[in-house]
């Protein structure tokens, strides 16, 4: 008897889901989508710590500093820098399942007072309170951030692990080797006034520049 009342409510819920799904088609109205997590453009790769403390110690970082971390997948950055040098800082990353871990591993050193964890674009981020940026993405992905990291407060720097920025040569490069990948891990560090005097010169060639279907002034 318990079985045959079993199978009754089965098939009534396949006659609902069934019937659903047909109401959809009839209608015309399009079934719910599974909302699926945000597809980072950038695979994560996790940077050596002793080339975390080279970046921090290339950009000054002092406790004064508000330390963002664009792309900052385990947090283990913010969280250098933090426990080092007691500022505060934050890490974005639009992928939930860095985040996450993030998080964890700030709970993990009790930092919760100083590091901030995201869940946002990179791209979309208000850096006026920054005064250092660490970033490890991708040259074009650098080049597209310039306008936004030229919005940091005027006493900013910038730090690349990596990759530089075409045409804007950097304040200061170094090139550290890891004692725990034994690899050589370029470094860049660009200061805010230098990327304001790229924004600056870009807007004066795109003013020069003349519009679609205007002649060139000989």
């Amino acid at each position: 008897m318990q079985q045959h009342c079993l199978q009754h409510a089965f098939f009534g819920l396949v006659l609902v889901a069934g019937s659903a799904s047909f109401a959809a088609l009839v209608t015309g109205a399009e079934l719910p989508k599974e909302s699926s997590p945000p597809i980072p453009d950038v695979v994560f790769i996790p940077t050596p710590e002793d080339v975390v403390e080279q970046m921090l110690k290339l950009a000054s970082v002092t406790q004064d500093d508000v330390v963002y971390d664009l792309g900052c997948g385990d947090g283990r950055i913010v969280i250098a820098a933090a426990k080092k040098y007691g500022c505060r800082a934050v890490g974005v990353d639009i992928d939930p399942r860095r985040t996450e871990e993030a998080k964890k591993n700030v709970a993990a050193h009790g930092l919760e007072d100083l590091v901030t964890i995201r869940q946002e674009d990179l791209f979309a981020v208000d850096l006026r309170e920054a005064t250092v940026v660490m970033l490890y993405l991708s040259t074009r992905y650098n080049e597209r951030l310039v306008p936004r990291l030229a919005r940091m407060n005027p006493k900013g720097r910038v730090v690349s692990h990596v990759f530089g920025l075409d045409g804007v040569p950097p304040d200061r490069a170094i090139a550290v080797r890891s004692e725990h990948d034994r690899h050589e891990h370029r470094l860049f560090l660009w200061t805010v006034q230098t990327l304001r005097q790229q924004v600056s010169q870009q807007k004066g060639v795109d003013k020069g520049r003349p519009k679609n279907g205007s002649e060139i002034p000989m």
